[in-house]
């Protein structure tokens, strides 16, 4: 499993009520993924979308996680986007993470 802790609305830096580096720390402590986003800014919005995702795929490609047992909560479906999760080569295009 992969969770991340997102601190929001950073474009309003002088209301904060948690600085970055106290939500970067506590975050490490208890092994999240940390981001700040602005809605407002649209910065990091596709990130904290993106960077999970990126963590569960290198976590399959680790060997960490079994994505032939959908209890895990992973699903393979009928297209992987030219990602080969099986170690068996390059199937063409996708992301090459």
């Amino acid at each position: 499993m992969s969770i991340i802790l997102i601190g929001n609305k950073s474009d309003l830096d002088g209301r904060r009520a948690v600085s970055r580096e106290e939500g970067a720390a506590f975050a490490a402590q208890h092994g999240l993924l940390f981001l700040e986003t602005s809605a407002k800014t649209s910065s990091n919005v596709e990130a904290a979308f993106m960077n999970p995702a990126q963590e569960v795929y290198n976590k399959i490609k680790r060997g960490q996680v079994d994505f032939t047992n959908e209890a895990n909560g992973i699903k393979l479906g009928g297209q992987t986007n030219g990602v080969d999760l099986e170690g068996n080569g390059s199937q063409g295009g996708g992301c090459g993470c």
